[in-house]
C-alpha cells in the first residue's frame, strides 16, 4: 500500500466512525462507506455523525461514501464495522472485489443461524482475502474523545497485524498483537451477553460485591466455553477477555449494559432495544449461545439465566437465587463444571 492509498471503513455506526476518525488523525485518508445517503451527507456537510456519535467532529480526512464498489476498488486495508446481521448481506454482492484485501473485522457478534464469528463469515465470502480482527475494551465515544485506549489485533498473518498497528496506533490509542484470532474474537462476542446481566444488576441496585461476582464468574464461564472450542485460555486474561468484559459490564456507555439497565427498570426487551436505537449484539447472541453451549455440554449458568429472563419470564433475582443454590466448585477452572 502506498502512502496515498486510502483505508476503507465499512459501516456508519458509532464504532466505525470512531475508527475512521482515529485513522484520519493518524494521517490516513479514509473512505467510510455507509448505506444511508442522508447520513453520508450529514458527515460531508456538518462534519458530524449526529445519529451515532453526536458532538464529535469528523476530521476532513474522512470521506463518507455510499458507493461500496468504488470504496473497495480504492482500498487494500478494509475495516469491517457492520452489524453481525448485515455483514454477509452487504459483502456477498462484492465478494469478487475482496480477493487479496486485508479485511479486519471490528464487529463483536455471532451470526444467528450458523454460530459463525465475523472473521469466519469473511473467510466464507472472501476465501482469497487476508483476515484479521480487532477487539478490546473499546467504547466508541471514549475513543472519539481521545480517552487512553488499547486494543488487540489478532491474525496469524503477521504482516496484517503490523499494518493495522501502524494505521491505528497513535498518542491515545495503543494496539497490541495476538495470533489467537478465534479467542480474541470469541471474547468480544461473548462478553456482550454478560453486560446485559450487569446492566440489570445495576438498575436493581445490587451491590459492588454482586457485580464483582457476576463479572468474575462470567469470565470463568466464557473462558470454559471458548477453550472447549479451541481458544487459548490465556487470551482471556488480556484486553480482549477480562479487559473488554470489565468495561462493557461496568460502563453506562456500553450498549449491552444500557439494554440490561432498561430491562432492570422494567422495560420490555423490545422497548429496551428501541430506546437504545442501535444494535446490542448481546441480544442477538444469547439464543444461539445457549443452544450451542447445550450442544457442547458446556455448563453456562449465567447464559441460561439470562435466556430465562429474556425469553422465559424469569427475573434476575430468581436467576441469582438459583445460581447461589448451586453447588460451589473450584474458583479458576477452564474445564466444564456443573456448578456456578
Amino acid at each position: 500500500m502506498t502512502e496515498q492509498q486510502p483505508v476503507a471503513v465499512l459501516g456508519g455506526g458509532s464504532f466505525g466512525t470512531a475508527i475512521a476518525n482515529l485513522l484520519a488523525e493518524n494521517g490516513q485518508r479514509v473512505r467510510q462507506w455507509m448505506r444511508d445517503p442522508e447520513q453520508a451527507e450529514a458527515i460531508r456537510t456538518q462534519r458530524e455523525n449526529p445519529r451515532y456519535l453526536k458532538g464529535v467532529k469528523i476530521l476532513p480526512g474522512v470521506e463518507p461514501d455510499t458507493d461500496l464498489d468504488a470504496v473497495l476498488a480504492d482500498c487494500e486495508l478494509v475495516f469491517v464495522a457492520l452489524p453481525s446481521s448485515a455483514l454477509r448481506k452487504v459483502l456477498e454482492p462484492v465478494a469478487g472485489q475482496l480477493a487479496g484485501k486485508l479485511l479486519v473485522s471490528t464487529t463483536k457478534g455471532i451470526e444467528a443461524l450458523s454460530f459463525k464469528l465475523m472473521s469466519e463469515i469473511l473467510e466464507e465470502v472472501a476465501p482469497d482475502a487476508r483476515i484479521g480482527v480487532i477487539s478490546g475494551p473499546n467504547l466508541a465515544k471514549e475513543i472519539a474523545d481521545h480517552a487512553l485506549t488499547a486494543t488487540v489485533v489478532a491474525s496469524e498473518d503477521a504482516e496484517l497485524c503490523s499494518r493495522v498497528q501502524s494505521a491505528l496506533h497513535g498518542r491515545t490509542f495503543r494496539v497490541y498483537a495476538s495470533q489467537d484470532r478465534f479467542g480474541v474474537e470469541l471474547g468480544g462476542a461473548l462478553k456482550n451477553v454478560y453486560a446485559i446481566i450487569a446492566g440489570m444488576a445495576a438498575a436493581l441496585g445490587m451491590g459492588e460485591n454482586t457485580k464483582s461476582m457476576l463479572i468474575t464468574r462470567a469470565l470463568a464461564e466464557m473462558t470454559r466455553f471458548a477453550v472447549k472450542l479451541g481458544a487459548n485460555p490465556m487470551t482471556f486474561l488480556g484486553l480482549a477477555g477480562v479487559g473488554d468484559l470489565i468495561v462493557t459490564c461496568s460502563s453506562p456507555k456500553s450498549r449491552n449494559y444500557q439494554v440490561g439497565f432498561a430491562l432492570g427498570e422494567g422495560l420490555s426487551l423490545e422497548d429496551a432495544v428501541a430506546r437504545l436505537g442501535e444494535v446490542a449484539e448481546g441480544v442477538n447472541t444469547i439464543k444461539v449461545l445457549k443452544t450451542r453451549a447445550e450442544e457442547l455440554q458446556v455448563y453456562m449458568p449465567l447464559v441460561a439465566g439470562l435466556h430465562a429472563i429474556l425469553f422465559e419470564g424469569r427475573t434476575l433475582a430468581q436467576v441469582i437465587e438459583a445460581l447461589m443454590r448451586g453447588e460451589p466448585k473450584t474458583d479458576v477452572d477452564f474445564i466444564p463444571t456443573t456448578g456456578f
